[in-house]
């Protein structure tokens, strides 16, 4: 088993400290989230649970003889401590490759992020529900997988592409394959509740949340927005001001929604997508166009903004002829041509989203997009 690999038989939390009143207030914390703990009481017996753990707790008490053992690195370990810090705390926290040092009880709201966030299957991946409008599952595609959840970024060629009613069909054909969060990054956009319906669920929207910075917890994300069944969004709520969030909290919600959904999908400004902050957060990158000489060259213009930074994928509203030529004139491979669906205006306006039914043009579409993701590799994007 790799370091990083989580092994779900073993509980996803492993505490080792000596200090009896730090271990106690560790197990309080990991009770609020609900997490099965493993706290032995020699560094030696935590080895044995090292690798498979999802989360690694260690007293700053108990450091000095675990770097002694030298064990194998990994992700997700953290130094705990009562302040003051000591001295030594830093160059332990080095030597483990840990990710910080947490006092307590001040860090106490944070260490019950990570707690709960380790309690969780990876990426969010529970038995679906079908509770997504798409309805049933269909093929594997992005994000069927265990393991961390795929965020994939659209942005328009040009104005008027359907980059929003792209974003809320993938988001409708994905949760019906497991969690999914639509994210809305196009402040002067339609607003991603409304085309999904779900503008009249109670939840948080980007007025509440641009003003964090750090780490946000997975869980408190995925219970905060606005939710269907396995499809939330994340958008500016009705009255609020719709800035481009800043990029602190851009970050931090996407690393969030990746750790707590299979699939997330983000709908990009052409200002935001050409910004490059959050680029770095994407696994995949979609760009939108439609037939033409305008559209063609404003696609052109965005490609060429993007040069260096991202490898994106061509999906392209029209016919396949149509398509070929655009990615000629692009330069960027072609993904999909998809046609037009008659009747989007009326099932957006019911509150249906786009996708009425699985066996639609969009819904056809959104599911061939996904699968044909899962086989590029590893990655939209330049490294």
């Amino acid at each position: 088993m790799d370091a990083d690999d989580h092994d779900p038989s073993r509980p996803p939390v492993l505490v080792l400290t000596r200090d009896a009143g730090l271990r106690e207030h560790l197990l309080r914390l990991a009770a609020a989230a609900g997490s099965a703990v493993a706290a032995p009481a020699e560094p030696g017996a935590a080895l044995r649970g090292w690798a498979g753990a999802g989360l690694v707790l260690v007293g700053t008490d108990a450091a000095p003889e675990l770097v002694s053992l030298s064990p194998a690195r990994r992700a997700a370990v953290h130094l705990v401590t009562w302040p003051p810090v000591p001295d030594d705390a830093y160059r332990d926290a080095l030597a483990l490759g840990a990710e910080d040092v947490l006092d307590l009880p001040r860090c106490d709201a944070w260490v019950g992020d990570l707690v709960a966030d380790a309690a969780e299957p990876p990426g969010g991946a529970d038995p679906p529900t079908g509770h997504g409008a798409a309805g049933a599952p269909g093929r594997a595609g992005v994000g069927a997988a265990d393991g961390p959840g795929v965020v994939v970024g659209v942005v328009g060629g040009s104005g008027g592409a359907g980059v929003t009613t792209l974003v809320a069909a993938l988001g409708q054909v994905g949760s019906g394959r497991g969690r999914t969060l639509l994210v809305d990054l196009d402040p002067h956009g339609p607003g991603l509740d409304r085309v999904v319906g779900l503008d009249d669920r109670p939840g948080v929207g980007w007025d509440d949340l641009d003003r964090s910075a750090g780490r946000l917890g997975a869980r408190a994300l995925r219970e905060a927005v606005p939710r269907q069944g396995d499809l939330g969004v994340l958008t500016w709520r009705d009255g609020a001001r719709t800035d481009v969030p800043p990029p602190g909290a851009v970050g931090a919600v996407l690393d969030a929604a990746r750790r707590g959904h299979r699939l997330v999908v983000v709908d990009l400004a052409r200002q935001v997508a050409t910004g490059g902050d959050v680029l770095a957060r994407l696994d995949r990158l979609l760009v939108v166009a439609r037939p033409g000489l305008a559209p063609a060259a404003s696609a052109v213009r965005l490609v060429d903004a993007l040069s260096g930074r991202a490898a994106p994928l061509l999906v392209v509203r029209g016919d396949p002829v149509a398509a070929g030529r655009l990615e000629r004139a692009t330069g960027v491979p072609l993904l999909l041509s998809m046609s037009d669906q008659r009747g989007l205006a009326e099932s957006v306006d019911l509150g249906l989203g786009p996708v009425r039914h699985r066996r639609g043009a969009l819904g056809r579409a959104a599911a061939e997009v996904l699968a044909l993701l899962a086989v590029r590799g590893p990655s939209g994007l330049v490294a």
